[in-house]
């Protein structure tokens, strides 16, 4: 089989890593992919900003499958246009993925259909902000509606700072389209917990659980960021949590799309707070995480082309993955000043020396490659992956990694799983 991968990230890097294990795999592209994908795929030239280049590019290369990774392809309805053609494509339909691209859509479809979630209120003006914000305690969380890469979620401390974030938002000038509305949020305290779930429109078949750690310094300080680094362990939840958030979470959600008239196909992340209340939604993703989907693909040990196929096809079942017991953690090594403005095209050195550890996996997020070498072209640079039987281990080796690997300006954090590793 001939496969397309969408995307050019850590998270597309392990999803090509991983597909390219299935026996039935003869071909692997990647658009636009980047330099270390390029050493496990063919990476092709495509605008994953443009329908018409994602068209023309399948056209010419006839995937038997293409598989979405980032989550603009999804909003611009590239999976309705190529199941129109006739193609086999893995990922939700333009409908179902407003899940992700409209925070709003998501929040009233919560209420709509009793699934727990914090309070909040929809604004499209700062009068409706100010009207709104007595409701609300301190800290505010203020979130534009729309796609924002992981940058268009702030934590207000006061409510005169919810209502100039909300503001800035609302004027464009801090994010474009995506601010032009915004939704204010209770603020939830507890653990942030990454459920993925693969959907056939009806059933669904559990990820092993995840931790993301999003701000960009150690001790959960400083700016929100795509995610510096994630873990995952046998430990996160235990069985009798997972079938809870199965039946109150993942599957009430695949029910009401249908219901609604949008059949969600394709990988379903349920961004969760653990709080006293119990697990609420934070927010939803339509695709696998990134760097979320480093760790747990290191731990899956079926295979994930099946898994997708399963979904595609309506017969998706509740044992579709094996896992295996050990942990794995991804450190996220970043470029100097990310998430704020950084520079590219730092020459990395030490990846070959990472990549002899036993168990150590180095993802390529925002890397490109010339004349044998590979260079920075991005703010998440790399997702260092290791695996052991003991999430200690597993810490050790990523971080063992971490330290042979150098470009100027790298910094990454240094308590990543460290808040589990204390609780053990």
């Amino acid at each position: 089989m001939k496969i397309l991968v969408i995307g050019g990230g850590g998270r597309e890097h392990a999803l090509v890593w991983k597909l390219r294990q299935s026996p039935r795999v003869t071909k692997i592209y990647c658009a636009p992919g980047n330099g270390g994908i390029a050493d496990d795929a063919e990476c092709v030239a495509v605008d994953v900003k443009s329908l018409d280049s994602m068209v023309a590019l399948a056209n010419q290369i006839q995937p038997d499958l293409t598989v979405v990774g980032p989550e603009l392809p999804l909003l611009l309805g590239v999976v309705d246009e190529f199941k129109r053609r006739g193609w086999r494509a893995f990922g939700p339909t333009r409908a179902a993925a407003q899940l992700e691209t409209s925070k709003s859509f998501a929040k009233e479809f919560l209420q709509r259909h009793h699934i727990p979630t914090a309070h909040y209120a929809i604004c499209n003006s700062s009068d409706e902000v100010r009207e709104a914000l007595p409701h609300f305690h301190t800290p505010i969380v203020v979130k534009a509606d729309g796609l924002a890469a992981g940058k268009g979620v702030v934590i207000a401390q006061s409510k005169d700072e919810a209502s100039s974030v909300a503001a800035e938002m609302l004027s464009g000038r801090m994010l474009g389209e995506a601010g032009l509305r915004v939704v204010l949020e209770e603020f939830l305290q507890g653990d942030e917990l990454s459920f993925l779930v693969v959907s056939d429109g009806e059933r669904v078949a559990p990820l092993v659980a995840a931790q993301d750690h999003k701000r960009a310094g150690d001790g959960d300080t400083g700016p929100n960021t795509g995610g510096m680094g994630a873990y995952t362990t046998p430990a996160v939840v235990d069985d009798k949590m997972r079938d809870w958030l199965i039946t109150h979470i993942a599957r009430p959600v695949v029910a009401g799309m249908k219901a609604e008239g949008a059949e969600y196909k394709g990988v379903l992340y349920c961004g969760l707070m653990m709080t006293a209340r119990g697990p609420m939604v934070l927010e939803f993703n339509c695709r696998f995480g990134d760097p979320e989907t480093q760790p747990i693909l290191m731990r899956m040990e079926s295979d994930l082309l099946e898994a997708m196929e399963a979904s595609i096809d309506g017969r998706t079942s509740d044992g579709d993955f094996k896992w295996s017991g050990d942990a794995a953690v991804c450190v996220v090594m970043a470029s100097g000043g990310y998430p704020g403005s950084y520079e590219v095209g730092k020459k990395i050195g030490g990846l070959d020396y990472a990549a002899k550890l036993d168990g150590v996996k180095v993802f390529h997020a925002g890397t490109s490659k010339r004349d044998g070498a590979y260079y920075t072209a991005g703010g998440r640079v790399l997702g260092v992956t290791a695996r052991a039987a003991e999430l200690q281990t597993a810490v050790e080796r990523a971080y063992e990694a971490c330290a042979k690997i150098s470009f100027d300006g790298a910094h990454y954090r240094k308590d990543i799983a460290a808040r589990a590793l204390k609780k053990k």
